[in-house]
């Protein structure tokens, strides 16, 4: 089929090259503008453009895609399907009714659960113990479409959100190469959104990182993991913040310690921290201002000791 693309980040490239390698003619690959990024703010190309360049397709880059010139275009271009993966930008009516087979989105979770932009972190925020990935035809209403196909995949117990990240992303793929040819022959499924199970998984903020102690010790985990690696899990060390690379659970059901007291150091295995239920073991931290570091190499060399607290915010300066 004739297809525009639409994606930006690593997530949208297996889908991407797959559908390239499918056969699908791929007329347009549309992505967001480069942007500055690292210490020295040089500009960086998305991961889709990257992809699409390497498979020698045209792109095209927008700041803002509802754009009547680029309406036009796609007037011009009369694609069957309009596919939408991680785009990071909401389509106009006129884009949506453009193809004549629809738009096609792939979504990051068992819609209608966890609709928004960063369902793989809340999922495993929350606790959920699986997930998956779901192809539906774009609406209006964000991520409120008619379900095409969906997949479930199981969270491992220690999985990060940047590793269920990479697993769904394979997914996506693969489910929307099948979806692909169930639109071709006129065979998608349209099934609607439950809207009793409706959920959403909001944009993450640097703050969302941040560990509250006074939860159990199994949430304080999830939130470590969901947050791995953007925008990272802290707390706070003698004022300052204290990065939270890797962690594991500790004793489930002690009672040793108040919230965020330490209450062991090993520095073979690091730094166990008493949660409001439980304990969690600090493994991987990173000081403000320094490199990341084994905890027990941290306890070696910040000297922690047992009964201080983590999680106090710093004094705000003084008016």
């Amino acid at each position: 089929m004739r297809v525009v693309f639409m994606g930006t980040p690593e997530f949208a490239v297996p889908s991407l090259t797959k559908l390239h390698a499918r056969g699908h003619e791929i007329a347009l690959v549309v992505t967001q503008p480069d942007r500055p990024a690292g210490r020295g703010l040089r500009l960086c190309c998305p991961p889709v453009k990257q992809a699409a360049l390497a498979l020698g397709l045209p792109v095209c880059q927008l700041e803002r895609v509802n754009c009547a010139e680029f309406v036009a275009r796609l007037g011009e271009i009369v694609p069957e399907v309009v596919v939408v993966v991680a785009f990071g930008q909401i389509l106009c009516d006129e884009i949506l009714a453009a193809p004549a087979k629809g738009a096609v989105n792939v979504h990051a979770s068992l819609l209608p659960r966890y609709r928004g932009v960063a369902p793989i972190n809340w999922a495993i925020v929350n606790g959920e113990t699986e997930t998956g990935v779901t192809t539906q035809f774009m609406a209006k209403k964000v991520d409120a479409g008619e379900v095409i196909l969906s997949r479930k995949v199981a969270i491992g117990d220690r999985e990060t959100a940047g590793e269920l990240y990479k697993r769904l992303a394979e997914l996506g793929g693969d489910l929307l190469v099948e979806t692909l040819d169930l639109v071709q022959k006129g065979a998608a499924p349209r099934a609607a959104q439950d809207p009793s199970q409706v959920s959403y998984a909001r944009k993450l903020k640097r703050e969302d990182g941040e560990i509250d102690w006074t939860a159990p010790a199994s949430r304080v985990f999830d939130r470590v993991r969901g947050m791995t690696p953007w925008p990272g899990a802290y707390t706070w060390f003698n004022g300052r913040s204290l990065g939270v690379l890797r962690a594991d659970p500790g004793d489930a059901d002690g009672s040793r310690g108040v919230a965020g007291e330490i209450v062991r150091l090993d520095r073979a295995k690091g730094i166990e921290v008493a949660a409001g239920e439980g304990t969690v073991w600090l493994l991987e931290v990173k000081p403000e201002g320094k490199c990341a570091m084994d905890a027990g190499a941290f306890a070696l060399g910040y000297r922690p000791t047992v009964g201080m607290r983590l999680g106090a915010r710093p004094a705000p300066p003084e008016a």
